[in-house]
């Protein structure tokens, strides 16, 4: 070799497959996606009884997601990954920019997506079941709640389907914007839960999957007390 030709050499750090996302965590966000369909798609064709168990159903899958955000594994913990505004607005500065994927969780601005639709999911599931009940006559407190507060629970179970509706295009759009513009795809880890990262970077905790059947189980009985109580 010609003693002038220049050595080249990867300056890029090795990766290894790394477990990001456990196996709750990616059932929930998928089983969301196909209860939120078909949510809209049982209202659509009027089909109340199902739309209704969809969203008691719903409901219990988010009882178990706040739970297991608790005690969960390390990146569903809600600790790990809400970050202060001032770090979201930070990281969205630089949301162009086309670097390496490093995060081993959601980001400091998609913690904050993360926290909005979880909002949205449970004014529009907790409102949607006392709407049921109001009109069936079912609850309890169908008959207790003046009738200014009866409204404006039905007004804002139909107004934030429609918020939750552009979140969730907010959500799809980001996504996309992050694959074009950063060459990060997230989609991917969410789908296998793995995600390849620099080998300086540590794997986070898992916990144990089967642990996630007591948060679903506790909240398959909240919301059927909520069901009958409401």
């Amino acid at each position: 070799m010609d003693a002038h030709e220049p050595v080249t050499r990867s300056t890029r750090p090795a990766t290894r497959p790394v477990l990001v996302w456990d196996a709750p965590v990616r059932l929930f966000h998928w089983l969301v996606v196909v209860l939120v369909t078909a949510a809209y798609v049982t209202l659509k064709l009027n089909w109340i009884d199902w739309h209704v168990r969809i969203g008691e159903t719903l409901l219990a899958l988010l009882i178990a997601r706040l739970l297991w955000g608790c005690f969960g594994s390390e990146t569903a913990r809600f600790r790990s990954f809400v970050a202060s505004p001032a770090a979201a607005l930070r990281h969205l500065r630089h949301l162009f920019r086309r670097e390496p994927d490093v995060q081993v969780g959601h980001n400091a601005a998609g913690g904050w997506m993360v926290l909005l639709l979880l909002a949205l999911l449970l004014a529009e599931t907790l409102s949607g079941l006392y709407v049921n009940n109001d009109i069936a006559d079912e609850g309890p407190l169908s008959e207790l709640v003046p009738a200014w507060l009866a409204n404006a629970i039905s007004a804002l179970h139909g107004l934030v389907w429609y918020v939750l509706l552009a979140a969730v295009a907010l959500h799809v759009l980001v996504i996309a914007l992050y694959a074009l513009a950063k060459g990060h795809n997230l989609l991917r880890p969410m789908l296998t839960g793995y995600k390849r990262l620099p080998s300086s970077v540590g794997a986070p905790r898992q916990a144990p999957a089967w642990l996630a059947l007591l948060p679903l189980g506790i909240g398959a009985a909240v919301v059927m007390l909520l069901a009958a109580y409401l």
